[in-house]
C-alpha cells in the first residue's frame, strides 16, 4: 500500500520537531524495486538512517545501514557484529549491483514495467484493485480469494505471492517484456479459472 505523501513528509516534521530519528526501512522497497533507488527518495525525505538489504546482494546475503551526518558516529567498529559482515563475496556482488541498478535509464524501466503491469491487471476479470510502485504491486480481488488464486497460479507456472488478502506481484527488475505477458496470460487464464 503506497503511503500518502503528506502522511510520509507529516511523520518527518514530526520527527523533527521531537528531535526523533527518523529510519527508514528499505529491505523491501529499496535498491530500485520500486522505480527509484530507495522508495523514500520518490517522497523527496531526508531521513537520519535508512536499512538496506535483499535486493542489494542479487541474491547473496547481504545488509546495510545507512546514516547521515546526524547518526554516523552511533555504530562504529566493535560496537555491532554481524554473521555477513565483511563477507567479500557479498561485497562484491553489491558493488556489481550497484553499478547496474541505480542508473537512471534502469530506474526508468523498471518504473514503465510497472506501470505497464497495473495497467494490464486492470483489464483482467477478478480484479477489484491494482496498487503499488514500481514493481512492488499488490492486487484486490473481487472474490477475495487470494491464496486460492496463487495455489492454480503455482499449478499453472507462475508464482506469485500473498500478503493476508492480496497478491502481490515482485517481478524480476530485470524480467523481459516477453516475460511479463508470458506471466500476465498465465494469471489471467487463472482469474478466470477461479471465478
Amino acid at each position: 500500500m503506497p503511503l500518502d505523501k503528506e502522511f510520509v513528509t507529516g511523520i518527518q516534521s514530526l520527527c523533527r520537531e521531537k528531535d526523533i530519528l527518523f529510519i527508514i526501512d528499505e529491505v523491501q522497497t529499496g535498491v530500485s524495486r520500486t522505480g527509484s533507488f530507495y522508495c523514500y527518495q520518490g517522497y523527496g525525505l531526508e531521513p537520519d538512517v535508512v536499512t538496506s538489504a535483499k535486493g542489494l546482494g542479487g541474491g547473496l546475503p547481504i545488509g546495510a545501514c545507512l546514516s547521515n551526518k546526524k547518526t554516523s558516529g552511533v555504530l562504529v567498529p566493535g560496537t555491532h557484529g554481524t554473521t555477513f559482515g565483511g563477507n567479500p563475496i557479498a561485497c562484491a556482488a553489491a558493488a556489481e549491483v550497484l553499478s547496474r541498478v541505480a542508473e537512471p535509464d534502469f530506474l526508468k524501466a523498471v518504473s514503465e514495467k510497472g506501470e505497464y503491469i497495473k495497467a494490464e491487471l486492470l483489464k483482467m476479470p477478478n480484479v477489484k484493485e491494482v496498487r503499488g510502485i514500481g514493481m512492488m504491486i499488490g492486487i484486490v480481488t473481487e472474490k477475495d480469494n487470494a491464496k486460492q488464486v496463487a495455489a492454480k497460479c503455482l499449478e499453472n507456472g507462475l508464482l506469485i505471492l500473498t500478503a493476508k488478502k492480496l497478491l502481490r506481484l515482485l517481478p524480476p527488475l530485470t524480467i523481459s517484456y516477453d516475460e511479463i505477458n508470458k506471466g500476465l496470460s498465465i494469471l489471467n487464464n487463472t482469474m478466470e479459472e477461479t471465478l
